[in-house]
């Protein structure tokens, strides 16, 4: 297939707006799959995506397409997420393309990650492919929602396609507008092999499987090839392309997308972002790659059991391969002894590492609650990054805490805007600005602390809105705050799997509240167990677990009191021993209850 006749592009468009049903019909239309393949999200093969109705994992697909014109093109698909949390699969998607169909929801309108999606793609310099989608809906505004588009990308509202993917109403425009439009991939045919590597995946039997573009020359099955970073060599194991499937090919030439299947065993040599050449003629340079995304969210990954430890750092490292955005290094907490710290881009990749490591991997874990990367700085000049509250030095050596600030976007229908000035304002974010892109949605901007927004303010923004809000935010600097440690103390002894960082104002509420409900979860002991919330060293909050009671006095039918005295006594000397020796076991409800204290006085 020469060049010319190759179209690489991306779906892109927010959260539910219909990207991985549109897949589905092109799939359909090209014949890539038969009617006996046919399901709902061909595309999104995880159980997880199907459950959530999101798309995780970018996905490629290989279609032939007869054009109007009588001419035979390739069209490389690469499926993309909507989430905030997965916009770096995004991006990633997007180095691979030269174009992009950008789906807007035709009852929902243009929304927070339409937007940000949309500037990835014009940032890769990308042709952009308007398209409305869902105009089949009762609901649907179809010539509304095609001028909002217009005006975001300043074209033509005719230029705009009106698409069901559903019901399959026009998405052959879609593949037309594709050819027409979308310019053909450029590259040296002749030039040493440049391949860029945008997404693998870890196969037991042919070792790390790397999705490549290839932007230079062409790769054979024959060849030796190097990763120019890595400086890992290797013979391919197989080449091909995903037609959805996995499906080997003798050539992979400029312009095509596939995979690599490299027989390397160690997830660490084959890193996304680096470019692959020939081990006999090395390109000069490699490709730009990527720039790594910066973790947000921090939180502690255990094994339930300890002789799972080796099996949760295998998990993670052939997680991490095929996950690019997740960090882990090791750490260990003497409530939970040794385990990983982690690093996400958000509550929702968080949630769903945990569901993939259990899933996949059949591992029991304990993931604490999570927290941002503040900065300390020490009363003699020294600057720390701390991403878990157990490494907080002590209060006397602290000139002052900051802690990450972001700004938010939030768009909704201007009905919802008390709801949304409420809610942003109890998590101590600040007012900014707003814009009216149609008369009845507005755009308001403001700047809170990242560590208000990570827990469930998503949810809660959802709820208050009843599904119809959207946002998206930025991270732009450290502040300093009025923070302090809360800790928790369980028979006098503090849990630092259970330590947060909160404001000042909200500790006492937050310790009360953490106090209650471990008081509930805690199994009761033989002896009492005392849980405390302290911060700056003061306790602001107590609860006892009540001891088990033995009757000690069931064998003494009447007799003398001195003698039942005597063994209640004895009973409470026993007690007094035993709290001295006796070891609370925590359940793992109780690492998770500081999640849910977290917020719960906001949804009330």
């Amino acid at each position: 297939m020469t060049q010319a006749h190759i179209r690489n592009f991306s779906i892109i468009a927010h959260i539910d707006h219909g990207k991985s049903t549109l897949a589905d019909r092109l799939l359909e239309l090209t014949g890539t799959i038969s009617e006996r393949e046919r399901a709902e999200q061909v595309l999104d093969s995880m159980d997880l995506e199907r459950e959530k109705g999101v798309t995780i994992k970018a996905s490629a697909v290989r279609m032939a397409y007869t054009a109007r014109d009588g001419q035979r093109y390739v069209l490389n698909l690469i499926d993309t997420p909507g989430h905030v949390d997965f916009g770096y699969e995004v991006s990633r998607a997007l180095a691979a393309c030269e174009g992009a169909v950008l789906v807007v929801d035709a009852t929902q309108g243009v929304e927070a990650q339409t937007i940000a999606n949309l500037y990835l793609a014009l940032d890769a310099d990308l042709e952009i492919i308007p398209v409305v989608n869902k105009i089949d809906l009762p609901s649907a505004r179809p010539d509304e929602v095609a001028q909002e588009v217009a005006d975001l990308l300043g074209v033509e509202p005719d230029e705009v396609l009106r698409i069901s993917a559903k019901e399959g109403t026009n998405v052959e425009q879609v593949l037309e507008a594709v050819v027409q439009r979308v310019p053909p991939p450029q590259g040296d045919p002749q030039a040493p092999l440049r391949a860029l590597i945008f997404d693998s995946h870890y196969d037991p039997y042919k070792g790390v499987v790397v999705y490549v573009r290839i932007v230079d020359g062409q790769v054979r099955p024959d060849d030796e090839l190097v990763l120019m970073a890595g400086g890992a060599r290797f013979k391919p194991v197989e080449i091909g392309v995903f037609r959805p499937d996995m499906t080997p090919v003798e050539r992979l030439g400029t312009g095509e997308v596939g995979y690599i299947a490299t027989g390397l065993k160690t997830v660490q040599e084959a890193r996304v972002g680096d470019t692959i050449t020939l081990a006999r003629r090395p390109a000069a340079e490699p490709l730009p790659g990527y720039r790594h995304p910066k973790p947000v969210v921090f939180a502690g990954i255990y094994p339930v059991e300890s002789d799972d430890y080796e099996a949760l750092r295998d998990a993670l490292a052939k997680l991490q391969l095929n996950d690019a955005a997740l960090v882990y290094q090791p750490e260990h907490s003497h409530a939970l002894g040794f385990g990983f710290r982690a690093g996400f881009l958000g509550m929702f990749h968080m949630e769903i590492v945990q569901e993939r490591l259990e899933r996949e991997y059949d591992l029991d874990i304990v993931v604490t609650a999570p927290s941002v990367e503040y900065e300390v700085v020490l009363k003699n000049g020294q600057v720390l990054r701390i991403d878990s509250p157990a490494e907080l030095p002590p209060q006397e050596q602290i000139e002052e805490i900051r802690e990450p600030w972001v700004a938010l976007q939030v768009y909704t229908p201007t009905e919802f805007y008390g709801q949304v000035m409420e809610l942003v304002t109890q998590r101590r974010g600040v007012f900014k600005g707003q814009e009216y892109p149609t008369p009845d949605r507005v755009v308001l901007e403001f700047e809170m602390p990242l560590a208000e927004l990570i827990v469930d303010f998503f949810d809660q923004l959802k709820s208050r809105t009843r599904g119809y809000a959207s946002m998206d935010y930025q991270f732009i600097g450290y502040r300093p705050g009025d923070l302090v440690k809360l800790e928790v103390l369980v028979n006098k002894e503090p849990v630092d799997a259970l330590a947060t960082i909160v404001h000042r104002d909200e500790a006492y509420r937050r310790g009360q509240r953490l106090v209650s409900k471990l008081k509930e979860l805690i199994p009761r002991q033989l002896f009492t167990v005392p849980i405390q919330a302290a911060a700056n060293g003061k306790v602001i909050s107590r609860a006892n677990v009540k001891a088990l009671r033995k009757d000690v006095l069931a064998k003494c039918y009447g007799g003398d009191v001195t003698r039942k005295r005597k063994l209640l006594e004895k009973q409470k000397k026993g007690k007094k021993r035993l709290k001295m020796v006796g070891k609370v076991e925590i359940p793992q409800e109780a690492f998770l209850a500081v999640l849910r204290v977290g917020r719960e006085e906001s949804g009330s």
